[in-house]
């Protein structure tokens, strides 16, 4: 049987604030395996952001261990696990991060340029994905050109560009309105489908409901790990987002 894609075993994330010691994430035990949506859902300040970022090598933890697709990321050099984040992570991020002179498609290029591809083929490789994510008339737009539901399908087309095992969003629908988040919703079920792993981080119930896995997150440990039917039938209403957006 294949690894799971990510493994983490007594992963602990503590900071010193004020002489107090914060236990942002406490020892976790969690197991994803590959081919899976999952939601990580919890409120500001639960520890979920704090999870993401080292899940995404982002940052190293206090104690434990975490593999990533059978890896040990403890043994990896900065370096290293810079590259590993490369190869095997796509991020995207609730406010997108798109650079602001760049097009989208050299946007898209950037997981690319970093592994020193051909220009010609990184340029079809970013042409390609920003056509399944609906953009084929805005490869030549600067960000500033774009609407925020624009933005964030460049920012997961580049995330998709080194066809990671694993892909995770934080917040990714917070900047959006109520449809656009439901077309990027609807984006992350089809990339899932294909085989893709997801965790989406978020505060928001509705969005979590997507998922087929919901971990909800509580001062820094999991308070609830439960499979579901992803509800994907009821879209969101721009009510449902108000509501939400007040928890």
């Amino acid at each position: 049987m294949s690894k799971p894609v990510i493994e983490t075993k007594g992963l602990t994330r503590t900071f010193s604030q004020g002489g107090l010691t914060i236990n942002a994430v406490k020892p976790l035990d969690m197991v994803i395996d590959h081919g899976e949506l999952v939601a990580i859902q919890g409120t500001s300040g639960s520890g979920k952001s704090t999870l993401l970022h080292l899940l995404a090598l982002l940052d190293r933890p206090t104690a434990g261990s975490y593999f990533l697709d059978g890896t040990d990321t403890a043994q990896m050099s900065d370096n290293e696990q810079s590259d590993a984040r490369n190869r095997l992570t796509g991020i995207v991020f609730q406010n997108f991060y798109l650079i602001p002179y760049a097009t989208a498609a050299e946007n898209v290029m950037l997981p690319g340029l970093y592994r020193k591809g051909k220009q010609t083929r990184l340029r079809q490789r970013a042409e390609e994905l920003l056509d399944s994510v609906g953009l084929r008339d805005r490869m030549d737009f600067k960000p500033s050109s774009l609407s925020g539901g624009q933005q964030q399908r460049v920012a997961l087309a580049r995330a998709l560009f080194n066809n990671p095992p694993l892909l995770l969003a934080d917040e990714p629908t917070g900047q959006l309105d109520t449809n656009t988040s439901n077309e990027i919703l609807d984006l992350f079920e089809k990339i899932n489908n294909t085989g893709k792993t997801i965790i989406l981080v978020t505060h928001d119930p509705l969005t979590a409901d997507c998922a087929k896995r919901r971990i909800v997150f509580k001062d820094g440990e999991v308070a609830t790990d439960e499979k579901q039917q992803p509800v994907r039938t009821k879209k969101h209403t721009a009510s449902d987002k108000q509501k939400t957006m007040h928890q």
